[in-house]
């Protein structure tokens, strides 16, 4: 595996994505990134922006097993985790595995569940595994949660819970198409009203599950300078420090920060990290793991302004 190659695995991977979803380029190498770096990543967007019809078209063009739970006010952890059930004609126990059991699982509108059913995914997003009576349970070195929500202002959402959002790598905004795109869209899918079949669009994976082992080997050795490291430790200490901000980044921030800049380098052609990879991934990276302080909040400020100014008064190392 090399740079070249890993770039051929990306370009083609747009190419086939494209085939189905118009747009969202930016939120699919995010994804690209989080998968490379072992992260996990949260899409958030009004619902009909095609966030799920994304997900099943990633993991179908990257041969991964793709599972699916549908977040509910009424979903317990068992219906997410599996259960151990009672086999009365061998006196026995069995585990009936729930969707987590899967490479590629897609949360569907997690904030519309409890915050109870939202932490059965903690232990699985941060170890690979789940414990099911007193049992540990492993998910795969390979295992990557898609999470998509609806803006928390929406009816019947509850927030996720700051332990729960720490565990996500990026958090991307999905805006709604341009002109031009959003007539593509009804010129491809305007003749049905379902969830389309990616097999009517002939995509075709791209890379196996040993292909992507072989890129993430690849990707943890890309070069990171010491003053790089640097540079992304006072970032995120800056964001503990800046007025606007009532709470800022944690040393797990730092450490995402810094392995998903790897992956980010890797995809453009290069075997070392410069601060610019950092730059395009601080707000994704950190917009779900600041709060806002109440008086920037009155005054208007977002998370996105304020990593922005921060970005803008840490120096970078030339």
């Amino acid at each position: 595996m090399d740079l070249d190659a890993i770039q051929a695995v990306s370009r083609n991977l747009r190419e086939q994505v494209r085939h189905v979803v118009v747009g969202q380029d930016a939120a699919l190498d995010l994804m690209l990134v989080s998968l490379l770096s072992d992260g996990h990543i949260l899409l958030e967007g009004v619902p009909g922006t095609a966030k799920t019809l994304l997900a099943r078209s990633f993991a179908h063009s990257l041969s991964l097993d793709f599972g699916r739970i549908q977040f509910t006010p009424d979903l317990m952890p068992g219906d997410v985790l599996g259960t151990n059930l009672f086999n009365f004609q061998t006196n026995t126990f069995s585990l009936t595995k729930g969707p987590i059991f899967t490479q590629l699982l897609l949360a569907d509108e997690i904030n519309r569940t409890p915050p109870k059913t939202q932490a059965a995914l903690l232990q699985a997003m941060h170890e690979r595994a789940v414990t099911i009576d007193g049992e540990t349970h492993d998910l795969g070195t390979g295992f990557m949660v898609i999470a998509t929500q609806n803006p928390i202002e929406q009816q019947g959402t509850y927030p996720l819970p700051e332990a729960q959002l720490d565990r996500f790598l990026f958090k991307h905004i999905l805006d709604y198409p341009s002109r031009d795109e959003e007539r593509a869209i009804v010129e491809r899918h305007g003749h049905r009203t379902t969830m389309p079949k990616l097999e009517e669009f002939g995509i075709a994976p791209v890379a196996t599950l040993d292909d992507l082992g072989e890129i993430r080997r690849f990707v943890a050795g890309i070069r990171l300078a010491s003053d790089l490291a640097d540079y992304i430790v006072d970032i995120i200490r800056a964001s503990r420090e800046h007025p606007s901000l009532q709470f800022g980044g944690s040393p797990r921030a730092a450490t995402m920060l810094a392995s998903s800049a790897r992956a980010y380098a890797a995809l453009q052609g290069r075997d070392f990290v410069i601060p610019d990879d950092v730059k395009a991934l601080a707000a994704p990276a950190l917009r779900h793991r600041v709060l806002l302080a109440p008086g920037a909040e009155i005054e208007g400020s977002d998370c996105d302004q304020v990593i922005t100014q921060i970005l803008e008064q840490v120096p970078a190392p030339r």
